[in-house]
């Protein structure tokens, strides 16, 4: 019998308070605007009628715990849909982030023996995403937050304007788990889904990326970073990010460490489907950094995350640490259990 409990990191929750108060405003357009011209016409209409049915499973708990019990999920650490609020001003984005927290808090604590509430914050503030991340976690009792691949526009997770937000992290010992929305390569990917598809994974490879080369993992040794979808196509070819630092001293040998080493200092979920491509990703990332992650309750996500890890085979040890332990070290929770699992980096 398993000897820690079943933690699924990657899991959704709808906010309509945060939806009610953006309502009608111009920086919600522009936002739609894009969305819809990098989706193109044939996605969009989809996704509008997948959230209609989505519905219930994104805002009631009953549907929630039915399909954790299928899974075989004994925990969800439960963050709000992803939606990106970088253009809000700091009078709104303050609103925004208080309400969001608040409601996925709320929502938790309907069940908290099973539910843990993820919060977000405003790095197009950074300084009131500082703010934002210790009330998340010293007052609503969060386990971190969710952020974007990037802070905004023209302002990238290396920017040094962040360096306080890594810095307060780190000391609250907080998870920060990286998703994507889309990609900004736009309207290259306006046909067959590849907003998602192909877009998401691009997108949390870059801002991966710029976390490894920039040396932030190297000045905030304990930072707990997590990124969805099995760390999108960074752990895939990895390599050539270690043969640039090897070989372009001028520009791309910026840390002690090459970026496959740092990469290793991240956890990722266990999201990419086929039992080949988890085996490959826990032999990059190694055995220690990989989570459960469904997507709960996304079309992209999956039903059986549980299923899916048995199937691939790994060793006991191996299998157990993926199916909670990670998690619980990431979160920072308390487990009957040796938490020291091969491959960990903390």
């Amino acid at each position: 019998m398993p000897s820690v409990p079943a933690i699924d990191v990657h899991a959704h929750v709808a906010v309509p308070e945060v939806d009610a108060l953006i309502e009608g405003h111009p920086g919600l357009g522009g936002q739609r605007a894009v969305d819809a011209a990098t989706l193109g016409p044939a996605s969009l209409r989809a996704n509008l009628a997948l959230i209609g049915e989505l519905a219930p499973r994104l805002t009631d708990l009953e549907p929630r715990l039915a399909a954790m019990d299928a899974a075989r999920v004994d925990i969800q650490a439960v963050s709000a849909v992803p939606l990106p609020h970088a253009w809000a001003d700091r009078e709104l984005a303050e609103r925004i982030v208080a309400a969001s927290n608040e409601s996925v808090a709320t929502f938790c604590a309907k069940d908290p023996a099973r539910l843990l509430p993820i919060g977000t914050v405003a790095l197009q503030h950074p300084d009131l995403a500082v703010r934002q991340l210790e009330t998340a976690v010293g007052e609503l009792g969060m386990r971190g937050v969710q952020i974007s691949t990037s802070a905004g526009p023209g302002r990238e997770l290396d920017d040094p304007s962040l360096a306080e937000f890594w810095a307060a992290a780190e000391r609250l010992g907080a998870a920060v788990l990286i998703h994507p929305w889309g990609c900004t390569l736009g309207e290259r990917l306006n046909a067959y889904y590849l907003f998602n598809s192909v877009g998401n994974p691009t997108e949390t490879a870059l801002a991966l990326s710029r976390l490894l080369f920039s040396g932030v993992l190297e000045r905030h040794r304990d930072l707990r970073i997590w990124s969805a979808h099995g760390g999108g196509y960074l752990p895939s070819y990895v390599v050539r990010a270690d043969h640039a630092w090897a070989v372009r001293h001028a520009d791309a040998r910026t840390t002690a460490e090459p970026p496959s080493a740092l990469l290793r200092r991240t956890f990722v979920d266990s999201l990419v489907y086929d039992p080949d491509q988890l085996r490959h990703l826990v032999r990059v990332m190694g055995a220690g950094q990989v989570t459960l992650g469904s997507d709960y309750p996304f079309d992209m996500g999956v039903e059986d995350p549980v299923d899916r890890l048995e199937a691939a085979g790994l060793d006991p040890a191996t299998t157990e640490a993926i199916r909670g332990a990670n998690a619980a070290r990431l979160l920072g929770l308390t487990v009957p259990l040796d938490l020291t699992v091969p491959g960990a980096q903390r």
